[in-house]
């Protein structure tokens, strides 16, 4: 037990600090993704045309990437536990705004509840490497593999409680709200850690914040964290092209769309074991460039079996897949505590790579799909992602070099 707690802090405090990280992480993805198995439930409903419900999966992206360079200057000046508290408070009051029965509350809804994830997607990398110095790579599986559980519990359950339970779609996307409201609730004691250090004047704060701006300007000018970023880039362009695309793709092999989805819930699943293993794997080694190749691999013999196989072989690219995208994902997360140099310079770095990781992947599905308007066909879009797939592992031999920023 002792493995998991803070430097000088409390056993009590320290295993309260894990839980509230394993709650934030729950409900980084799981309102996102509960909404594409109902996504025709609440297109009818609110009589949304093809395009505004394609928003509501993008939009959450663009509020992440607009978001994301913001969250380590506010918790900059109000401490990471208070910003994260907030964060959760936002999320809860935005899951139940988005289920009201409107459109403007719907759009409004998934706009802050984009705002309020970006906060738990950029300060959790550099709270962990705070707080964990010696077990980054293992609290970062920990909380990545709550990420992608609650991902996949989110895709898993919607149908069953709409169809299965009776639920209005509205009453489906609220259930994530009470394990929002319980992370906020569960972060309220760990507020005191803010608190506890001496008050600064107007000069201290002066100064960090010109600390910080010099810290922005050093990155945004480093090729690695660039490097950094556009792998993240990558990896999150290819997530949201699977989650958005997959399910059609294997329709039109021939799968039911019921299976579809459970395939979909299934490359989610088998994605755990690498989200949490890869990041261990990785803490422990100075050069991290094996496991971008791997990485990689699987992402391309996933695509082709997907491209060349029948529908025989999707269960195998399904799981080719998730352990290709879960491990990856895993990995750009810890380039962020791996390749910086202090707790400050980590959650810049998480932040620029989450505004330009998740910019680019809001282009994912739109590009996707327009491909696939354009050719008839699914050949040329999976090609296209295929040499997506290449370059990842090429930018991965870069920054899995064992340098810092």
């Amino acid at each position: 037990m002792g493995s998991l707690t803070t430097l000088g802090k409390p056993k009590g405090q320290a295993w309260l600090l894990v839980l509230s990280i394993i709650l934030v992480a729950l409900v980084l993805r799981a309102p996102i993704t509960s909404v594409g198995p109902i996504i025709e439930q609440i297109r009818v409903s609110m009589g949304l045309s093809g395009a505004m419900t394609g928003l509501l999966t993008t939009l959450p992206l663009l509020a992440f990437a607009f978001i994301s360079p913001l969250a380590p200057r506010i918790a900059a000046c109000i401490g990471m536990e208070r910003a994260l508290f907030y964060a959760a408070a936002l999320l809860t009051a935005a899951i139940a705004v988005r289920s009201l029965p409107s459109v403007y509350a719907l759009f409004l809804g998934t706009a802050l509840l984009g705002a309020a994830i970006a906060f738990g997607n950029v300060l959790l990398p550099s709270l962990v490497k705070r707080d964990y110095p010696d077990k980054v790579g293992l609290m970062t599986g920990v909380y990545t593999v709550a990420m992608n559980l609650g991902a996949a519990i989110g895709s898993g359950i919607s149908v069953p409680l709409t169809e299965g339970l009776g639920f209005s779609w509205q009453a489906t996307l609220a259930v994530t709200a009470l394990v929002a409201f319980l992370s906020a609730v569960v972060w309220l004691p760990l507020l005191r850690r803010n608190s506890s250090g001496p008050k600064r004047g107007k000069a201290d704060l002066s100064s960090e914040r010109a600390s910080h701006s010099s810290l922005r300007r050093k990155l945004w000018s480093s090729p690695l964290a660039w490097t950094v970023s556009l792998f993240l880039a990558l990896q999150s362009f290819c997530f949201y092209v699977n989650v958005t695309w997959l399910p059609l793709i294997l329709v039109d092999k021939g799968i039911s769309h019921a299976d579809a989805g459970w395939l979909l819930s299934v490359m989610q699943l088998i994605g755990m074991p690498s989200t949490f293993i890869i990041p261990i794997l990785a803490g422990k080694r100075a050069s991290q460039r094996g496991l971008a190749i791997l990485t990689s691999s699987l992402f391309v013999v996933g695509y082709l079996i997907l491209l060349l196989g029948s529908a025989s072989w999707a269960f195998v690219s399904m799981i080719v897949l998730g352990l290709g995208v879960g491990g990856g994902f895993g990995l750009a997360l810890m380039f962020f505590a791996l390749r910086s140099s202090s707790t400050e310079q980590a959650a810049e770095l998480s932040g620029m790579a989450q505004a330009i990781g998740y910019l680019l992947a809001a282009t994912g599905p739109l590009l996707f799909g327009l491909i696939h308007d354009w050719t008839g066909n699914w050949n040329v879009p999976l090609m296209l992602i295929l040499v997506i797939s290449v370059v990842y592992g090429l930018l991965g031999l870069s920054a899995g070099a064992d340098r810092k920023i």
